[in-house]
């Protein structure tokens, strides 16, 4: 593997800036990830992208989780002297938070297995972030609303939920025949291990189209769709 990353990286500098280095890149990696591939569509091309499916539930996503929050860390610690001043407008904090922090915050997670251990770790994290950049901590003792109020800034939760319903969105605009909605009949064979059975993407779509009052036939307008899952803070008084 390291002899291919020299050669990834060799190729890489040649190329920088031609046109055809994504797909000289997705040459490269349907090479290299030959051995792992199975039967259409287990494994999938999207433009520069290669998706490996797992048949399995053996690889959880804790350490993915991690990392978006360790990267959203390291995004705000990079602007911590403009984000923790004083004399700074907040609305401009919350600005800079909403397209620089939380997006590093979210990456992935429209298609993260749903737990509510996830959003609490987010919610945990973006709470700290926003509290530090209002100079306050739990020891204050102020509502989190407040802080959202003053920045400007909506509940993470509120905003992996419009992730979600965005991606949705996008798979229903797809033709049956396109790979991502070919993965909808898939057919895992196995036994369901003991316990009450975890929720799937499905159901989780389901509750995120109910708490909106939306249903699924409003995706084929992509405007309407998007102004429609967008979450709007609402001050409170």
């Amino acid at each position: 593997m390291i002899a291919y990353h020299d050669a990834l990286s060799r190729i890489a500098s040649r190329l920088e800036g031609s046109t055809l280095s994504p797909f000289i890149y997705t040459v490269i990696l349907e090479e290299i990830s030959q051995s792992l591939w199975e039967t259409v569509p287990w494994c999938m091309l999207f433009a520069d992208y290669i998706v490996l499916v797992a048949e399995t539930r053996e690889e959880e996503i804790d350490g993915d989780v991690n990392h978006c929050i360790q990267e959203g860390w390291i995004k705000w610690r990079a602007a911590t002297a403009l984000l923790c001043d004083r004399l700074f407008p907040s609305k401009l904090k919350g600005k800079f938070y909403r397209t620089s922090i939380r997006p590093a915050l979210l990456y992935g997670t429209k298609c993260w297995p749903v737990k509510k251990i996830f959003e609490h770790k987010m919610k945990v994290s973006e709470m700290r972030i926003l509290r530090w950049m209002c100079g306050h901590t739990l020891v204050d003792r102020i509502r989190n609303q407040e802080f959202r109020d003053k920045l400007g800034v909506a509940p993470i939760s509120r905003k992996m939920s419009e992730n979600r319903l965005r991606w949705f969105g996008h798979v229903q605009r797809k033709n049956l025949a396109a790979p991502m909605r070919r993965v909808e009949s898939i057919i895992v064979e196995g036994k369901r291990s003991r316990g009450r059975p975890k929720r799937t993407s499905d159901e989780q779509i389901k509750v995120d189209l109910c708490s909106l009052n939306h249903s699924e036939g409003l995706t084929r307008d992509r405007g309407s769709w998007r102004r429609h899952i967008h979450f709007r803070l609402l001050m409170s008084s």
